[in-house]
């Protein structure tokens, strides 16, 4: 057997190899970001860290783990695969809206120096593509894993998304200015293009 139908047998390898390259890429280029004139307060930050990280825990059981309930039957290799390269499309949304906001980008909530709306780029499609390329790869993972446990980690980091882009743009709305931050509002999606703003 080559490489090829090594790898090619083995789609959980890969998807797992796939999530650790974008956790440690991610990790590596936070040093890639100005320092914050001013944060969130961690009390407010806490309540959707605290959901993320249950959801984490969650979606990360091994769908090979004995007693898992699945959802739908094995799906075949090629579905595998094809949900494989939606979860990498998903990564590489997250890193056009990462590479686009420079500096601006924090993992904390945060106001920068010269702060200002960026409404442009991956920021016109939707207010908070990043999240938004996460959430897809999160939800190909989880039809590719098809377990319960996936889909309830799925909606628990899906929900903590949503929590921390509620906050973030209250805080952006308090730092930025109310109008023009409305503005964005009323123009562009919040995570879901064409969907609800």
């Amino acid at each position: 057997m080559n490489w090829i139908d090594w790898i090619y047998y083995r789609p959980g390898l890969a998807l797992a190899g796939l999530w650790l390259a974008w956790a440690v890429s991610w990790l590596a280029a936070a040093i890639w970001s100005s320092r914050a004139e001013k944060r969130a307060s961690f009390g407010s930050e806490l309540w959707y860290r605290l959901v993320l990280i249950a959801g984490g825990v969650i979606f990360a059981v091994p769908s090979e783990r004995p007693g898992q309930i699945r959802l739908w039957p094995l799906m075949s290799l090629d579905a595998v695969w094809a949900c494989i390269a939606v979860a990498l499309a998903g990564f590489l949304f997250c890193w056009w809206a990462r590479i686009y906001l420079g500096e601006l980008w924090s993992g904390w909530i945060t106001k920068k120096p010269g702060h200002r709306i960026v409404d442009t780029g991956p920021y016109a499609i939707v207010r908070h593509p990043i999240y938004t390329g996460l959430l897809i790869a999160i939800f190909a993972t989880m039809a590719a894993k098809g377990t319960l446990l996936g889909l309830a980690g799925a909606v628990l980091i899906a929900l903590s998304i949503w929590m921390k882009a509620r906050l973030e743009e209250k805080f952006l709305r308090d730092e930025l200015g109310a109008a023009a931050y409305d503005d964005y509002r009323r123009r562009v999606p919040m995570l879901v293009p064409f969907g609800p703003r």
